[in-house]
């Protein structure tokens, strides 16, 4: 069982990660759940607090996670980068204390999905 005294956040990016998306944005509406969605943020909820990081409308995204049943494992949602323990995105580089190694991958970098 999670630490329930102080638990560790994890910011989480809506499109792609949580969902099917493939690159074609429409503002006003937010792909279906990826299969096995559920299940990850359920396992995740136990020992960290998740908030969902989202550049899109947060009423929306509110409503999207209720529709989805998946509004019971997130903490908040959110277009603010707040303190977390970890952030998981499709589109990220990790820093490893190198910049040439940092700009070699993001020249390198394609998102899975492509």
């Amino acid at each position: 069982m999670g630490n329930m005294l102080y638990r560790k956040t994890l910011l989480i990016d809506l499109d792609c990660v949580l969902n099917q998306y493939t690159g074609k944005y429409d503002e006003n509406i937010i792909p279906l759940p990826k299969i096995g969605v559920s299940e990850f943020l359920e396992k995740l909820s136990v020992d960290y607090d998740l908030k969902i990081f989202t550049t899109r409308n947060l009423l929306l995204t509110s409503k999207w996670l209720i529709e989805n049943k998946l509004d019971k494992y997130i903490k908040d949602v959110t277009n603010v980068k707040t303190t977390a323990y970890l952030h998981i995105d499709d589109r990220c580089v990790c820093f490893c204390g190198d910049y040439n190694n940092t700009i070699e991958q993001i020249e390198k970098f394609k998102v899975y999905w492509k």
